[in-house]
């Protein structure tokens, strides 16, 4: 009969109490949140289908496939964005899910429990459940009962596909004890699966200080990026928290290593060959290999490991973008195929007694708090790095003074001029810039900008900025958005006149070529907001006027965060973009424009309501 002596050679798979024929396995929860067999003596007839059941217990005989290595490597993201967007990856979990779905399958993954007390293994065959099998909890799921039902569909000639982690498939691949035609098996590149105790504890806290329940969790949420691993939490009031990175006090367990399953520190299915026909998992690096792939919404990676896991992928392969990639490729950015975690450097037994009679919070500033060496690991190898782009920086200035001497001049004058209040930015100034500044005007500069930057070497449109009296310009800092804090890259040919005491204000984000802005009044463009090619945006129309009731010749324009404006748009005065609203090429938009809404024409009309962008 089973029997856990030690914690690490278990990982909780549940197959043993699946296979029970007496129901004679239950399962305890400890300390940690996680659970473990427990056999009833008095029920139990001492088969032995338990132990021959355990994938911990038979790894080498599991560990084998058509191919010792994958057949092939795939980048792929889907063709739908809005799946791609919602996905934890690229998309690939559903288009897999989906095709078996069209053709009348099952098929299976986690999904939160109610109230998001934890999470379970849950088997369909309703494409209209696909919203909440997809993206990845990062959290043990419960799989009582998962094992039986498969057998029990692919005993009736159902087709299946099973999705889960790799000794959660190792097991449905014991307990099956043969091959079925009708079943392929998906894992993915797993890191460690973390305590439902503790991200229930989370939560809770999350819950507190929003003073409102928790209705929506999305483990990695893309309106920051992919690239930033967010998590977002909304509330019953309508409230959103978004935790990112390292800055999350979960992740930051997660990725310390603090609360994972003890059997997760030396798991037994990395490495290759894998158990699964195939692997799915975050393409980190892909950047480096087809930039076509990647715009930091998500890409998947996908492995292909047997001869069936092959085949199936043809099925696939039509509702995706994807390329065949070198094998070697996949290593750098997914250490996690290979090695487990490695060990905690904290005492857990002291964390989880604490748990049980503090919050969440006081774990956190105990265990594992927020430092600056959280956000970003510093290596030997970085600070090499670092010290080189100094001295490369340095030399760059040199040349620079050398080649463009009058930008060079024009950067330090605007930089050190008496109303120039430099608050953690400054002011680059690139070749063919025109200044024309009076001495009054103010400008504060809290994030950094580069004023006629090019993308061609050596190709720089004339570029000018002109302030008269009493005007002023900022350039702010903001919270982080889906394009990080980074230098406001203002492109040449921009055109920017602030008159008549006017204020200019831009937050984080990035504007094309050619953009041409008139404040009179007031203009404040908020953060995340994206200019295209020959944008024009005034506040004022000079001294000339057209004699009707609704004419404006003068009023402010607020363009709100998240916003995106198409090539050749205009905007007039008086208007207000709303949030995450996007503005169609060549329009001109004369009255204000609801958030998340796409407008188009001239003048310009919403087209299409509650949109989302990237």
């Amino acid at each position: 009969m089973i029997s856990v002596i030690e914690k690490s050679k278990c990982c909780g798979c549940n197959a043993c109490g699946d296979i029970c024929p007496q129901n004679s396995i239950t399962f305890k929860t400890d300390i940690e949140g996680f659970w473990y067999p427990e056999v009833n003596m008095d029920t139990c007839v001492n088969c032995g289908l338990c132990e021959k059941v355990c994938p911990q217990l038979h790894v080498d005989q599991l560990k084998k496939n058509d191919y010792q290595k994958p057949i092939h490597t795939i980048a792929a993201i889907h063709k739908n964005m809005r799946i791609r967007w919602n996905s934890t990856s690229g998309g690939a979990y559903t288009a897999l899910a989906d095709v078996m779905l069209e053709s009348g399958g099952y098929v299976s993954g986690a999904v939160y429990n109610e109230g998001f007390t934890g999470v379970h293994n849950y088997v369909t065959n309703n494409p209209e459940e696909m919203d909440k099998l997809r993206s990845s909890k990062y959290l043990q799921s419960n799989a009582e009962g998962l094992y039986r039902t498969i057998k029990q569909l692919l005993a009736k000639g159902e087709k299946v596909l099973a999705c889960g982690t790799p000794c959660q498939m190792a097991a449905l691949r014991s307990f099956l004890n043969k091959d079925y035609e009708n079943l392929i098996i998906v894992d993915f590149i797993c890191r460690g699966v973390n305590s439902p105790k503790v991200y229930r504890a989370y939560l809770d806290s999350l819950e507190k200080k929003y003073g409102s329940k928790v209705v929506y969790v999305k483990a990695k949420n893309k309106e920051l990026g992919w690239r930033n691993l967010t998590r977002k939490v909304t509330f019953e009031n309508g409230e959103s928290y978004y935790g990112v990175f390292m800055e999350d006090d979960f992740r930051r367990g997660y990725h310390t290593n603090v609360f994972c399953r003890p059997s997760c520190y030396n798991c037994q299915f990395k490495g290759f060959p894998r158990i699964s026909d195939i692997t799915i998992a975050d393409y980190w690096g892909i950047e480096k290999i087809d930039k076509n792939l990647d715009s930091n919404v998500g890409t998947s990676m996908i492995l292909l490991n047997s001869k069936k896991g092959n085949d199936y992928f043809q099925l696939v392969k039509d509702c995706l973008d994807y390329r065949e990639t070198a094998f070697e490729t996949i290593f750098a950015g997914n250490p996690a195929l290979t090695k487990p975690i490695g060990p905690a450097k904290v005492d857990r037994e002291a964390l989880f007694e604490d748990l049980d009679s503090h919050d969440f919070d006081y774990i956190t500033q105990k265990y594992f708090p927020l430092r600056k060496a959280n956000l970003q690991k510093v290596t030997i190898k970085d600070r090499v790095k670092s010290v080189f782009r100094l001295c490369k920086s340095f030399l760059d200035n040199i040349v620079d003074f050398i080649k463009h001497p009058a930008s060079v001049i024009a950067t330090y004058q605007i930089n050190h001029r008496k109303n120039t209040e430099l608050l953690g930015g400054k002011i680059r100034i690139e070749p063919n810039v025109t200044l024309d500044i009076h001495p009054s005007a103010k400008i504060r500069v809290e994030s950094s900008v580069d004023f006629g930057r090019t993308e061609i070497k050596g190709f720089y449109t004339p570029t000018c900025l002109k302030m008269t009296a009493g005007t002023e310009l900022v350039f702010h800092d903001g919270p982080i958005t889906r394009y990080g804090n980074h230098t406001y890259p203002l492109r040449h040919g921009a055109c920017i006149e602030i008159i008549n005491n006017g204020k200019l204000t831009i937050g984080q984000g990035a504007c094309n070529v050619n953009l041409t802005i008139m404040c009179a009044k007031e203009i404040k463009i908020g953060n995340g907001v994206r200019i295209g090619r020959n944008v024009s945006i005034r506040d004022f129309n000079g001294d000339h006027v057209i004699i009707n009731d609704t004419y404006v010749n003068s009023a402010p324009i607020v363009i709100e965060d998240r916003c995106w404006l198409c090539t050749g748009c205009s905007i007039m005065p008086g208007v207000t973009i709303g949030t995450g609203s996007v503005v169609a090429a060549n329009a001109v938009v004369t009255k204000s424009v609801p958030p998340h809404s796409l407008v188009a024409g001239s003048p310009a009309k919403v087209i299409k309501e509650n949109i989302e962008w990237y």
